[in-house]
């Protein structure tokens, strides 16, 4: 029997697609065979299915053309194929509000249609992530070990948010592929240094790892071989702010150098600098910049959840 292709997983088993519906599949030059790919499998599904195509933004959580982000309200299912990610605007967070369900896919690339985090079990994947959203909800504060470098966060009032590649319902959306839970820590809360040694958006996989040191929730100092190319972190304090703790809860997913998929590795963790309006923090930046962590030690409260990138719980 043949395998389902991943395309076909996306619009069936992730996002439900049914015959009464409306689908967009919104790409960019980078990324249009792709989006192209999913437009004629999503004609096959839907009463109607759309095609957009925009130029690439130049980083994750820019704005799409104000012309894309008031059609994202007229549709019942969204699939961004794009080259950065659009999971962090305003014109997301727009769509999902009149009742879209969007899948965002920063940085895919076909292979990642036919290996890794996309062919989990993702009721496995369901049920791990929503376990850590309960727990970053619970808690009031976060402290990351790695290498002798500690780095502590509030959480306190903050909700977890669960990225299970499952959205069935309107208003629901996530990444695709996916499998992470994430919060928005408080603003002005992180203190401390931590090493980032698997990727780093803007960067890809890291060769060498970065060493950020954080004050009060700003980036104070990024040492490493590619920091020069992180120079956006440093433009303005909403830039530098930390916006985001994620664990990464998929056991098919790969190093690939893709955002996307990286910051779903089981038993990592990441942190985003910018952009956290969209689940429940009140830094709009310019961008969301994403480090992912391999191999942490992670406390939530005295809770040990992660050693050494076990996950413990």
């Amino acid at each position: 029997m043949k395998r389902k292709s991943g395309y076909k997983i996306v619009l069936e088993d992730c996002m439900n697609v049914k015959k009464n519906e409306t689908v967009l599949i919104l790409t960019d030059d980078n990324k249009i065979e792709i989006g192209r790919t999913l437009y004629n499998e999503a004609k096959e599904l839907a009463k109607e299915a759309v095609l957009m195509v925009m130029s690439p933004r130049k980083v994750s959580g820019e704005e799409p053309p104000k012309e894309v982000a008031e059609a994202m309200k007229n549709f019942d299912v969204i699939v961004c194929p794009t080259s950065t990610s659009l999971t962090h605007t305003n014109a997301k967070i727009n769509a999902i509000n009149n009742g879209a369900r969007l899948a965002s896919m920063p940085g895919i690339t076909e292979n990642m249609f036919e290996e890794g985090a996309i062919t989990a079990d993702y009721k496995e994947v369901e049920s791990l992530t929503l376990k850590f959203t309960d727990l970053l909800t619970e808690a009031k504060k976060a402290k990351i070990i790695k290498e002798n470098y500690v780095l502590e966060m509030d959480l306190e009032g903050r909700k977890g948010i669960p990225s299970t590649g499952v959205y069935k319902n309107p208003g629901e959306a996530g990444n695709l592929p996916s499998g992470e839970a994430y919060i928005a820590p408080l603003e002005d809360s992180a203190n401390g240094e931590i090493i980032i040694d698997g990727s780093m958006v803007g960067v890809g996989i890291l060769e060498t790892p970065l060493y950020a040191k954080i004050k009060n929730g700003k980036l104070v100092e990024l040492k490493g071989e590619d920091s020069d190319k992180l120079q956006v972190l440093f433009d303005n304090e909403r830039n530098s702010t930390i916006g985001e703790l994620g664990i990464g809860t998929n056991p098919a997913a790969r190093l690939t150098g893709v955002i996307l998929e990286d910051e779903k590795i089981y038993g990592t963790i990441h942190i985003a600098f910018g952009t956290n309006t969209s689940f429940g923090g009140t830094n709009k930046a310019g961008c969301h910049l994403d480090g992912i962590v391999l191999n942490p030690t992670l406390y939530l409260d005295d809770k040990l959840v992660i050693e050494d990138g076990k996950i413990v719980i």
